[in-house]
């Protein structure tokens, strides 16, 4: 669309408006010549009051962002603004203004079905602005309700040919393609749509607890895989722990022994050292790290006291102390 030029209606007004002064002051002169019945003081008194009457009638001022269309004996003549300008009174006339600043308009879409069959109220929300007054003058005859009435039909054409999930998860596509059925429709009418923004997507109260139920169903599913899924793992580095452990028991010894010491570490906890027959898979004490049938061989050395001894040297000193 082409912009509309402000300059270019610069000259019209103010050529307008010479002619309009120029009318002014020769119809103000003639009148007052034919009250004043030739007098020439009440004649300069009677030209002034017509000539300010006719001015305060002719003038006009529009602001920077106001455009008005101006009709000569009801032809179009052109758009008028911004600034000061003369018309001629009666002849000519300004029947409204347009603003071309942008402006918003709120629209909505009530029960609208969907491609799927769901009734939807949907709330949108346009900004767009006069880009050709000219053509909004001449093309349309009440440019906001028509604009206003053109989006509402649009979003319901565009909301008909959608399923509901892709309205709700894909706002900003159903937005650019209900902006691109309004620009169809209103471009002849000199608007330009600037943007269109979906507010609100309301559905109907059943179908909302549906949708909840099926997105916690979705959310438990999810949880429990993942804690499946976490369990396999903590399963299999427990599975790998217990292979190096069994490779090594002194690895095993070490890891018993920062358990007791995770245990006593609060002070409030009695440690009592069982033998086992495992090697180093028990409490680890001087003696369970070596099995049942090692300590009967007495194939061990233990460091008492500084002296090393095994089980069976035990027992033959016992027997001698017995003895004597």
């Amino acid at each position: 669309m082409e912009t509309y030029d402000v300059k270019s209606q610069k000259g019209t007004n103010q050529a307008n408006s010479i002619v309009a002064i120029i009318i002014g002051i020769v119809f103000s002169a003639a009148a007052g010549a034919v009250i004043s019945y030739g007098t020439a003081s009440n004649f300069l008194i009677t030209f002034v009051i017509i000539l300010i009457v006719y001015i305060a009638l002719s003038l006009k001022v529009l602001s920077e962002w106001v455009r008005a269309p101006i009709l000569t004996l009801g032809r179009y003549k052109g758009i008028y603004g911004p600034g000061m300008f003369f018309i001629i009174p009666i002849i000519q006339g300004m029947p409204y203004t347009y603003d071309l600043r942008t402006f918003s308009t709120t629209f909505s879409a009530e029960k609208t079905l969907t491609s799927d069959n769901v009734g939807v109220d949907v709330d949108a929300i346009m900004f767009s602005k006069v880009e050709d007054p000219e053509k909004t003058v001449l093309q349309v005859s009440n440019m906001m309700d028509s604009v206003t009435l053109a989006a509402q039909t649009s979003l319901r054409d565009v909301i008909g040919k959608v399923e509901l999930s892709k309205m709700i998860q894909g706002r900003s596509e159903i937005a650019d393609a209900v902006k691109a059925l309004i620009d169809e429709r209103v471009l002849p009418w000199g608007v330009n749509v600037i943007s269109v923004e979906l507010r609100d997507v309301r559905i109907p109260t059943e179908l909302q607890d549906a949708m909840a139920k099926v997105a916690i169903a979705s959310r438990e599913r999810d949880a429990r895989v993942v804690l499946a899924e976490s369990e396999k793992l903590a399963a299999q580095k427990m599975i790998d722990a217990a292979n190096m452990y069994a490779s090594n028991h002194y690895a095993m010894q070490l890891r018993a022994l920062n358990m007791l010491y995770e245990i006593g570490i609060s002070g409030k906890n009695t440690l009592i050292f069982i033998p086992t027959e495992s090697r180093g898979l028990g409490m680890p004490t001087p003696i369970g790290v070596f099995d049942m049938a090692d300590i009967a061989k007495g194939n061990f050395k233990i460091n008492i006291g500084g002296k090393q001894m095994g089980m069976q040297g035990q027992k033959t000193k016992k027997k001698e102390d017995s003895g004597q």
